[in-house]
């Protein structure tokens, strides 16, 4: 479980994350939605120990990052999949991380088949595709068998294959009962594969809230738009109403 409670973060006069609170729960797939710039990848880092907060806390299974003996056991975490030595193959990236943190061979073996590494295993992390880099960060992330896993925009660089693929890791992960704690700027994606959502902007949770929750509180299929030009708006509804019969009303 990840608890926030009033985290904020300031970077001089700037506000990245101001205040937010919220809780992720295990045996989930939390979705952390939001805009570029809307203080996702900040509040991950704060999370993990690489950022210290301005004030409030955050805790993963009650404790801090670094307060945890173990903390690739109790977290792995994908934050940026280009931030491997590029002279490394996947392999001896993995094995020089399990190596630091009591793992066994036969772990880094199974990230290995279980992330689809098996034909680049041995070649250079820096010759990689997008793609590929994202498959070994998410490797580094599961590494350790941790109970709570954070990946920052995993889809990124991946392929359709791909894309059903972490869909799938996503949701068999929180099956298992981990804490599952994925962000995107694409509603679309998390509404495939979320069970909850904390949407953020400008470093404040606007909701934190079910998927069905949010649509319904949209009005379902009702599609609000606003113009500068009501008029011209009205004119081109007309002209789109006029060519289908069951199209939309421009008088309503």
């Amino acid at each position: 479980m990840i608890e926030a409670r009033q985290l904020t973060k300031r970077y001089g006069d700037k506000t990245a994350v101001d205040g937010v609170d919220f809780t992720v729960r295990p045996g989930a797939v939390t979705g952390f939605l939001g805009p570029n710039g809307a203080g996702k990848s900040t509040t991950m880092r704060m999370i993990i120990g690489l950022d210290a907060p301005t004030a409030g806390s955050v805790t993963v299974s009650g404790r801090r990052y670094a307060q945890h003996s173990a903390p690739l056991q109790e977290v792995g975490a994908l934050l940026e999949a280009r931030s491997i030595h590029p002279g490394r193959s996947a392999f001896d990236h993995l094995m020089a991380l399990a190596y630091t943190h009591g793992i066994s061979r036969g772990r880094v073996d199974e990230v290995i088949e279980l992330t689809g590494l098996q034909s680049v295993a041995r070649k250079r992390a820096g010759a990689f595709s997008l793609g590929m880099g994202q498959r070994l960060g998410i490797a580094a992330a599961l590494l350790g068998d941790p109970q709570t896993v954070m990946l920052d925009e995993p889809v990124n660089g991946l392929d359709p294959e791909g894309v059903l693929w972490i869909r799938q890791l996503l949701t068999d992960l929180a099956a298992a009962g981990r804490t599952v704690f994925v962000s995107s700027h694409l509603m679309s994606e998390m509404a495939l594969v979320a069970d909850h959502l904390i949407i953020v902007g400008r470093g404040r949770v606007l909701a934190d809230t079910t998927v069905q929750e949010l649509v319904r509180s949209a009005g379902g299929d009702t599609v609000v738009v606003a113009s500068a030009d009501p008029a011209e708006l009205r004119r081109a509804l007309a002209v789109r109403a006029s060519r289908s019969p069951a199209g939309p009303d421009p008088s309503s």
